[in-house]
């Protein structure tokens, strides 16, 4: 891995490689390896120590060609909006119409930030946003093959686990179930705790139509798998084609009007019960039931509107 990302291996080579981890699963210890390789190759986001510490990165592998609108974007506003300091780690769209990158660059942000830009966003905002190409440099030696493949590859795992900074927890979403233990035991190992989700249907994120599979990771181990049923917590069940979204500025326009409390139904309860279980995650909430209440009360007090003004205008200072 090392060699691929210092540009060392020829495309035919990179083809090989991505194609022989497609015919068979990758070990966890192979995975945490080529993670650590990535996380190396990195530009690094410092964070205060007292910051580090209790923020949370909201993000999914891609891949389950949903169409769905920007959940993680508007769960990861939500949570920062409730309190807690979110650094999250995207890109621009891959498989879909509209990435987090697009948008929050819709939403009037400056998505190309320094490190000390991330860091400085997080720390006032409670919002910080690391922009994957600009962080991960060696990825393009990876890029043009990837395109050329069109098929997921083992950087659609390693991707959303390489966030440069050192965040506490995480919340991954995972299109393809088979891949759960794998990326939870990798993540056991480099977070105080953290999540794996596979949405009902298919979603990298969690669903309301069903039952939504959970690998919980907590003090370098792994804790075993439950479910999270949204209509247990009280919010209503819905098909995800409920969720489809569009385009950077139709997209826009929907995260606008749920952080503003101004749209009720499937879009909004999504995002606050991907936003509870991410605040029952880190601790800000003792039970799910109380996370949906405090992602609630974000959305309804303007706690996650404030805290994209507050990133917009914190993303365009010098």
């Amino acid at each position: 891995m090392g060699s691929l990302l210092r540009g060392e291996q020829s495309p035919e080579q990179i083809k090989q490689f991505l194609l022989g981890y497609n015919a068979r699963e990758a070990t966890p210890d192979e995975l945490g390896g080529f993670l650590s390789a990535v996380r190396e190759a990195a530009t690094r986001v410092e964070l205060p120590d007292a910051i580090a510490s209790q923020s949370i990165d909201i993000v999914g592998t891609g891949g389950d060609h949903s169409g769905s609108v920007n959940v993680s974007t508007m769960t990861s506003l939500v949570v920062a909006g409730a309190g807690v300091p979110v650094c999250k780690h995207g890109n621009r769209s891959a498989s879909s119409k509209c990435g987090t990158a697009d948008v929050l660059e819709a939403l009037g942000a400056r998505i190309e930030l320094t490190p000390e830009q991330v860091s400085r966003c997080v720390s006032a905002a409670g919002f910080g946003f690391i922009f994957a190409p600009k962080f991960h440099p060696a990825f393009r030696h990876v890029g043009p093959v990837r395109r050329e493949l069109g098929v997921p590859t083992i950087f659609n795992l390693l991707g959303p686990m390489a966030n440069p900074a050192p965040v506490a927890y995480m919340l991954v979403g995972v299109a393809n179930s088979a891949r759960m233990g794998t990326m939870a035991t990798v993540l056991a190992k480099r977070t105080t705790a953290s999540l794996v989700v596979h949405g009902h249907g298919g979603l990298d994120e969690l669903s309301l139509a069903g039952a939504n599979r959970v690998i919980a990771t907590r003090d370098g181990a792994v804790q075993g798998e439950s479910v999270i049923v949204a209509s247990d917590l009280g919010l209503a069940a819905a098909p995800n084609d409920q969720l489809r979204g569009g385009d950077a500025t139709h997209n826009a326009r929907i995260v606008r009007e749920v952080l503003a409390n101004r749209l009720a139904g499937p879009i909004r309860d999504v995002v606050v019960l991907n936003a509870a279980v991410a605040l029952h995650l880190v601790g800000a909430a003792v039970s799910l039931s109380q996370g949906v209440s405090l992602a609630d009360q974000s959305i309804s007090s303007g706690g996650g509107a404030a805290a994209l003004d507050a990133f917009v205008a914190e993303s365009q200072r010098d």
